[in-house]
Formats: structure tokens, sequence, C-alpha cells
């Protein structure tokens, strides 16, 4: 709970340094691109992990790896987090700060699951449409499926949207058998 915490106090931090400067979608940027970095980079991480290794080495590693890649302010706040030991939060602080700016602006957030990446005109329809459908503004993230066979399922809102191959050959199967 007290991580929880941590990640929304440098969140908020984070969304009002970026809000006041007017950055919001520059910060939002940097903030999955670094995630993307963090996730498949794992030497990058373990170096940045090492307490034998001087904050000050880590800091300067990472203005010369990402100089000029991402925001000044950005990489401000990732050298703070260095500085307090908080990057292995950076995951969490980036999930409050998507929530945070959710909020702010209005949109209900969910996760549409599909057995392939979809493109971003595809999940903008899906956007759309599940907007129409629940009637309210709606930002969804596309995550990777490989149990579906086809077809997604949209979670927003603790309710479940499931137009899965999976489910509607179970639901022909119930309709043959009765």
């Amino acid at each position: 709970m007290a991580e929880l915490t941590v990640a929304r106090t440098y969140a908020r931090a984070l969304f009002g340094a970026a809000k006041d400067l007017d950055k919001l979608e520059v910060i939002a940027e940097d903030l999955k691109d670094m995630e993307q970095v963090l996730g498949n980079e794992t030497e990058l991480v373990r170096f940045l992990s090492m307490p034998s290794i001087p904050q000050s080495e880590k800091i300067d590693a990472l203005r010369d790896i990402f100089s000029g890649m991402v925001s000044e302010e950005f990489l401000n706040f990732i050298c703070i987090l260095i500085e307090k030991g908080r990057l292995s939060q950076f995951e969490r602080i980036a999930r409050e700060f998507d929530a945070i700016r959710n909020e702010e602006e209005g949109f209900s957030a969910g996760v549409i699951y599909s057995s392939i990446p979809l493109t971003q005109d595809r999940l903008e329809k899906f956007e759309e449409e599940t907007g129409r459908l629940l009637r309210e503004k709606v930002r969804l993230t596309n995550e990777i499926d490989e149990s579906l066979l086809g077809g997604i399922k949209i979670l927003i809102n603790g309710k479940m949207i499931d137009a899965s191959v999976k489910t509607r050959v179970s639901a022909l199967a119930d309709a043959i058998i009765k």
C-alpha cells in the first residue's frame, strides 16, 4: 500500500509539472517510451539497480543515453527517481500518471485484449464504439492475449465486453445442445 502511495505522489508531481509546463502530451509519450526501454533493456535495468554503482554514474549514463530522446524535464524526473532510490517504482508511477491524466480529461481507461497487436486506427474505432456503448469517453490500451483464437475482449470499469471467437463458439454450442 505504501508503494502505491509513493507512486501516486510522484505521478501527481510529474503530472502537475507537465501540466504547468504545457507538456502533458510530451511527458506522457516520454513515459511510454521509457517504460518500453526499461521493459526491453534488462542490462540497463540491472545497471541502474546495482547499489554498488554511485548514483552520479547512473545519472550521467542516463543523460548520455537519453539526452535528446526525451524531454529535459522528464530526464530530470528520472534522475530524481534514481537519487531517491525510487526507480523500481517507475512502472507504477507510469500507471498512476495515466490514471490521473484520464481522470483529469474525463476518460475511462480500459484494456482491449487481442490475439495480435491492433493498429492505431483500429484501436481508435474500438474506443469510439465502446464509448458510444457505455456513454462515456474511453481510452483503451492494447494488450496481447495469446489464448484468444480471434476476436477481442475489452475490460473497462470492471465490465467485460467479450467478443472473442471462443465465447461465440461456446454460445453456438450451447444453442445447438439446447
